[in-house]
């Protein structure tokens, strides 16, 4: 029997609990051996709950306790949860977190500590939910290099876009009603602004690169000022408006950023609605793979932390993840990437401006959303120089 202990006992923590406790025999069958929750760190009581006994304070109460050889940490943040996490680590147990800030922050310290101690530390959930994306990237796709991920990585803004495009509802509208269902948390910025995204896609490049990916390095662009005139005008031209966080190779070059962009109708993330969130992952000769599920919520996520766990049991030496982060990829500078665009100006902006863009296949337009069509490949800065005065929206293409 392993015995295991959770960091943070909120939504998720206390999922990783009742998985462990409803699933125990399945979970032994695959783990070779039963795994226990025996303690939950938290400054709350929890009365009438299962775990209502076994709440302590003190992080070394865990990190000191001989018999507990697994932690999971599901408190969010940085701090505390990077020292409480880097102390079990030096004590000699395996480490499994949901936590995306903290492996976004400081997964390179904490994947070194693992391996000077020769335990795991594991992140499946923290970049896509339930959706199995890190594993594969560190064991399936690794005889390929990696030259594209494209990852609609929110399950809030992704909901909220498909509102706009097929309820017709305005940013403000679609926002209260992600709300109201609890998609959205009443400070909505890191959703919205994209910050989530921005570090779930560092980690995936890392991941891709077995370099440290900073996130601060990523440019990041959110859905706030995305209007449903946007989104008509893009349909019609035969695409879909999604948040996706991006890292692509281009020989030498490295890019990541986040930022709203068109896919394609007949493109496989053009499909993916609602809260549901999908990983598209290109190799020069693997071809193109897509990862899709639950990218969010209680027991998807409690399922892919759970999952970690038996693979802790399953390499007690550590190695699950078979290299550290020593080296850190600089992206190349953001401003050289080049694309094409989807532009929507108040009205047809003339020849001379559509020839400078480069405007390739149709327009279209209407009295009340102005006139669209998609550019040749310019950079960003390069779209607002040409387009001048009138230019109402600018949207990259994926």
């Amino acid at each position: 029997m392993k015995k295991a202990a959770v960091l943070g006992y909120g939504n998720i923590g206390s999922g990783v609990v009742s998985t462990l406790i409803e699933n125990r025999e399945h979970i032994a069958r695959m783990a070779g051996e039963e795994i226990v929750p025996v303690k939950v760190l938290d400054l709350r009581s929890f009365p009438g709950d299962v775990m209502e006994k076994n709440v302590v304070r003190n992080i070394e109460e865990i990190s000191g306790d001989p018999e507990i050889s697994l932690v999971v940490e599901t408190m969010g943040g940085t701090d505390p949860a990077f020292s409480f996490v880097k102390a079990c680590l030096e004590a000699g147990k395996h480490v499994v977190s949901s936590n995306k800030e903290l492996v976004a922050a400081h997964g390179p310290e904490l994947l070194q500590t693992a391996a000077e101690h020769k335990v795991n530390f594991l992140f499946e959930a923290s970049a896509g939910g339930a959706i199995p994306i890190i594993r594969p990237l560190v064991t399936c796709v690794t005889g390929d290099p990696v030259t594209k991920i494209y990852g609609i990585l929110n399950g809030t803004t992704n909901y909220m876009l498909t509102q706009m495009s097929e309820a017709g509802m305005d940013y403000d509208a679609a926002l209260r009603n992600a709300q109201e269902l609890g998609f959205a948390e009443r400070n909505p910025s890191a959703d919205v602004e994209g910050f989530d995204s921005c570090r779930k896609i560092a980690i995936l490049a890392s991941m891709a690169t077995h370099s440290f990916v900073n996130f601060k390095e990523v440019p990041t662009e959110g859905i706030v000022h995305i209007t449903v005139a946007d989104m008509e005008l893009a349909e019609r031209l035969g695409y879909g408006l999604r948040l996706l966080g991006t890292f692509r190779r281009e020989n030498f070059r490295m890019f990541a950023r986040v930022c709203p962009m068109l896919v394609r109708a007949d493109h496989p993330l053009y499909a993916v609605k609602g809260a549901m969130n999908a990983v598209f992952v290109q190799g020069s000769k693997m071809g193109d793979l897509m990862f899709y599920g639950q990218g969010a919520g209680k027991y998807p996520t409690a399922s892919a932390v759970t999952a970690d766990l038996i693979s802790c049991v399953r390499h007690p030496e550590g190695g699950e993840i078979p290299f550290t982060l020593s080296e850190t990829l600089h992206l190349t500078d953001a401003s050289m990437d080049r694309s094409r665009w989807f532009v929507r100006f108040s009205a047809n902006p003339g020849k001379k401006v559509r020839d400078a863009l480069g405007k390739e296949g149709k327009a279209v337009s209407s009295a009340e959303n102005g006139f669209a069509f998609i550019t040749g490949e310019l950079t960003g800065q390069e779209v607002r120089e040409k387009a001048g005065e009138g230019l109402l929206a600018a949207y990259r293409l994926a």
